[in-house]
């Protein structure tokens, strides 16, 4: 009865809370570096925050987190990122039975620890990386496809098309979730261009940097992407204040016109040359007054 009533304690908890606190569970690692915005089941994680069994770990769009569990492997959570460590079964030899990842999606790094080849194993929605000793990089698009760039050691990767071994240093293979699979061969440029994302493998590519002792960069990639810095923007200068007005400034006057240059006088015409005089007429003898005519001699009596 006490076991039945154990249970359906058990039981309500889940159907109340949706699953166990994750801070119940025995920690298995923790961040040794936090960029930007990293969170688990809790919320913001920071350094040296612990890292528990079935736990998500997601980044933000610029975020990177750098894990390190109890047996020394090593797991870089790039930008825009989801993992959850599935299952951790741990001895006391500082080593682990079982490690396995669940890559959701994202950018990742892994780098073996101290345990058995074996003991390693992560999912991904395309196949399965099984690790040889190894250090390698691997991305899941938001899609599924899957692309792993081995760095040292080996690697072999299954799907529902078989499986690809990975043996030279920057061999890389791609999966799709519906069994098509690229034969191993190097990492170039083109496989950027494949997974429709020039920010697939930002370790490689120099987008993003790990800390010194996470080995494993270039294979060409770095110098064939140019990584152009944020633009500094001048800093804008204090707007000027408007210079005051001036009062209505009186007008100024109008220059003087200038006085319209007098026309030269006309010359004057000669004067026309006299006639000469005529010569004056006699003059006609005055008729005699009638009054003062003399008297006419009378006839004779």
């Amino acid at each position: 009865m006490a076991y039945l009533r154990r249970a359906a304690f058990v039981a309500l908890s889940v159907a109340l809370y949706g699953s166990m606190p994750s801070k119940a569970a025995e920690p298995i690692g923790q961040a040794i570096r936090i960029k930007t915005e990293v969170s688990g089941a809790s919320g913001p994680l920071v350094v040296k925050d612990p890292v528990h069994r079935d736990e998500r770990i997601r980044t933000s769009r610029s975020g990177l987190g750098q894990f390190v569990f109890r047996d020394g492997s090593k797991l870089a959570v790039g930008a825009g990122s989801s993992v959850v460590i599935d299952k951790f079964v741990f001895d006391d030899s500082r080593s682990v039975q079982k490690l396995t990842v669940a890559a959701a999606k994202g950018t990742f790094r892994w780098i073996s620890g101290n345990s058995g080849h074996s003991a390693y194993q992560i999912l991904t929605p395309a196949g399965t990386i099984g690790v040889r000793g190894t250090v390698f990089d691997f991305y899941v698009g938001g899609d599924g496809t899957t692309a792993v760039v081995l760095l040292s050691g080996a690697a072999e990767f299954c799907g529902r098309g078989g499986c690809q071994q990975l043996t030279r240093r920057c061999d890389c293979v791609v999966a799709r979730p519906n069994g098509d699979m690229t034969g191993a061969r190097r990492v170039d440029r083109s496989i950027l261009r494949t997974l429709r994302n020039q920010q697939a493998l930002p370790f490689l590519s120099g987008r993003q940097q790990l800390s010194p002792g996470w080995s494993g960069t270039g294979c060409g990639l770095s110098a064939g992407i140019q990584i152009r810095p944020d633009p500094v923007r001048p800093r804008a200068a204090p707007p000027r204040e408007p210079a005051p007005k001036p009062d209505n400034p009186p007008k100024p006057d109008n220059p003087p016109k200038p006085d319209n240059p007098s026309k030269p006088d006309k010359p004057s015409k000669p004067d026309k040359p006299s006639k000469p005089d005529e010569p004056s007429k006699p003059d006609k003898p005055s008729k005699p007054d009638k009054h003062n005519r003399p008297d006419k001699p009378g006839k004779p009596d």
